[in-house]
């Protein structure tokens, strides 16, 4: 399977245009729209890396940056206009990888602003959301609101959460899997934190990419 890196722009909102990267497009056999988190960009090593990875079990990624990251801002841009960036992300995907099963997510945020969107309006050709470490809720301040969309997701969902997550308490992240119903798959990485990065120098954040990349692989070549 070739890693070959195509990068090139689209319109995010239909008038800024933002950076993007399609890795592993050759004979893939589905792909995955990766958005990053609110504080790193698409080019992060743990985005870049997990794309790799998952290039190599034939899952083919487009990721971007969200506008205000393209513009070098630090705070995140409204809510409609990520999800605009998601859905206008998804539409070239779509475009550029005919015929192959399509799925989007990301990572933190930008899964969550793919939550949102699905939830508001099904993107297009998109048949499942995989979720690398969903927000639940601020850090120190336990809540399941932000969870309170996913019930109008019509399409199968994976959480792959660390349960030293200090953004998603573990508890509550099982309670909200659990009223979702059969729709709805938590992969859980045991004493992993939301950079799935492991407690006292067991290993850094790459070290589980590989599981993480195989988690996700095989729930997609399930749900081609």
């Amino acid at each position: 399977m070739t890693t070959e890196a195509t990068t090139f722009r689209f319109a995010a909102n239909g008038l800024e245009e933002v950076d993007a990267c399609l890795l592993g497009h050759r004979s893939a056999l589905a792909a995955y729209v990766f958005a990053h988190g609110a504080g790193a960009g698409m080019e992060h090593p743990f985005m870049a890396s997990l794309a790799r990875e998952l290039a190599e079990r034939r899952i083919a990624t487009l990721r971007f940056q969200f506008p205000y990251m393209q513009k070098g801002l630090k705070r995140p841009d409204p809510a409609p206009v990520a999800q605009a960036a998601v859905r206008a992300a998804v539409i070239e995907a779509a475009r550029r990888l005919q015929d192959v099963p399509l799925f989007a997510g990301g990572k933190s945020f930008g899964g969550r602003m793919t939550s949102q969107a699905q939830a508001e309006d099904p993107l297009p050709e998109v048949v499942g959301l995989v979720f690398v470490g969903f927000p639940l809720h601020p850090a120190g301040k336990p809540s399941i609101k932000r969870a309170d969309h996913l019930a109008a997701v019509q399409t199968p969902m994976l959480f792959l959460q660390g349960t030293r997550d200090a953004l998603a308490d573990y508890e509550l992240v099982k309670m909200v899997i659990a009223r979702l119903g059969e729709g709805a798959t938590l992969a859980t990485f045991d004493d992993a934190d939301h950079s799935f990065h492991l407690r006292g120098g067991r290993g850094t954040k790459f070290d589980l990419l590989p599981v993480i990349a195989e988690t996700m692989s095989a729930w997609m070549r399930d749900r081609r």
